[in-house]
């Protein structure tokens, strides 16, 4: 008899689980997905081309909302919860829920998910979401194209299209963006590497996507989501932590793993984190994982005309993940604001329409200001509206695109850039060991 079972997942880890655990495996039957965190995600299949011979139509996807009724109605076995950037409390009031059915509930398999490769692999995970994956990322592409190593980055998925066309995607060019219909969350993270002349791939079945990545790279980047462990078995492991967030990474799922396990831990943003939380950190890692390396990186801003923020009202737009459910209150917009004087950091809520105004209902502790969002044409047409609403002087953009390709505004802007500036050669050296 094979167990029934629901994953708990957001359009991405969860496929990921099912393709190396569930998909093949006749002990089990996958009676559904449900998702959160993502909007607009449920309601429908994850398609039987992905899905295998035993699931010839494919998977429903429901609400997560619907879990108990799910539940009940397919006679569950086990549930599975597949996703991340989510406090432990949270997945432990997912756990009694479900237990509280009579049902078995477990984590995903870590180890059973990081394919193997026969290429070197350098992974960049991180504790929370918004800690600078994406500047360390390209800091080691920057490491490896120095030492002439074909490389490419693999992302973390993010399939909020039509999954069936994006169990494999390649990125070389922006041209590549627009034939692929990407939302602006994956156009922020491929974009910068695209600018740096790195290939992206993405999808879905990431065993296929790291046959191709091995044909093409010397080295692979495995390039995290959120605090997401690596989908490929790295041979170097880095995790970026933020002091501003101190003591997270022992109470975010599963981001904990990534702490303990790491061989580098990159501390960022200490040119603003104040020093007793940097050492609070240094202080719980030497607890659960005392061998690895200690970086510490600074984020400078690259900002275009600082004297032009000074007296003005500014509309700060950040990074959209990041000030949402990753619960960081300000980004590098409004740092910016702060350190150039402007006269107002504008609350943006009183001119949000549309899917920004839920996206405010969703998580109504997000500060004062704009959480870039843009998981489809409606959020992105919803956000132009908004930012070209709001009473203000000044938008200053601190998203990794540039957000002007696919909005048109209607008053002055600055976009903001941040970087990664380490302390030391310890970065690139452990870069440079795993290269050859």
């Amino acid at each position: 008899m094979s167990r029934t079972v629901i994953i708990m997942g957001a359009a991405g880890r969860d496929f990921h689980v099912f393709n190396c655990c569930y998909r093949d495996n006749d002990r089990f039957h996958v009676a559904a997905f449900t998702a959160a965190q993502i909007p607009n995600v449920h309601d429908r299949r994850y398609p039987g081309t992905l899905a295998g011979s035993r699931y010839p139509e494919g998977i429903p996807i429901h609400h997560e909302d619907e879990l108990d009724l799910l539940i009940d109605e397919h006679s569950v076995d086990e549930v599975v919860f597949a996703y991340s950037d989510v406090s432990s409390d949270y997945v432990d009031e997912r756990r009694r829920r479900v237990e509280g059915r009579g049902v078995s509930f477990s984590t995903f398999d870590i180890m059973a998910t990081m394919l193997p490769s026969s290429k070197p692999v350098i992974a960049i995970c991180a504790i929370r979401t918004g800690c600078g994956k994406s500047q360390t990322s390209r800091r080691a592409t920057h490491v490896l194209r120095d030492l002439g190593k074909k490389t490419v980055v693999v992302r973390h998925p993010m399939p909020y299209g039509d999954l069936a066309k994006q169990a494999v995607q390649r990125f070389a060019s922006m041209e590549d963006l627009d034939r692929h219909e990407c939302t602006i969350e994956e156009r922020e993270e491929y974009e910068p590497h695209l600018r740096n002349g790195i290939v992206v791939y993405a999808g879905i079945d990431y065993a296929a996507i790291l046959a191709e990545a091995e044909r093409e790279a010397e080295v692979i980047v495995w390039d995290g989501g959120n605090n997401d462990t690596p989908f490929f078995e790295p041979d170097l492991w880095i995790t970026v932590a933020d002091p501003h967030r101190a003591g997270h990474e022992f109470e975010y799922f599963p981001g904990t793993v990534n702490f303990e396990r790491a061989d580098l831990v990159l501390l960022n943003k200490t040119d603003s984190a104040d020093e007793t939380s940097i050492e609070t950190v240094i202080a719980n890692l030497a607890t659960v994982n005392p061998d690895a390396i200690v970086v510490r990186a600074s984020s400078p801003l690259d900002i275009p005309d600082p004297a032009a923020i000074a007296g003005k009202r500014v509309l700060a737009v950040e990074d959209g993940p990041t000030t949402t459910h990753g619960g960081m209150p300000f980004g590098a917009a409004v740092l910016a604001a702060r350190q150039n004087g402007a006269a107002e950091i504008v609350d943006p809520r009183p001119w949000a329409v549309g899917e920004i105004a839920r996206t405010f209902e969703q998580y109504p502790d997000t500060g004062p200001l704009l959480p870039a969002m843009g998981y489809g044409a409606e959020q992105i047409r919803d956000l132009e509206a908004t930012i070209n609403a709001v009473e203000c002087d000044l938008v200053l953009i601190a998203t990794p695109i540039d957000l002007t390709r696919i909005l048109t505004l209607n008053k002055p802007f600055q976009r903001i850039g941040y970087r990664l500036a380490e302390d030391g050669d310890a970065l690139a050296e452990a870069v440079r060991d795993i290269a050859g």
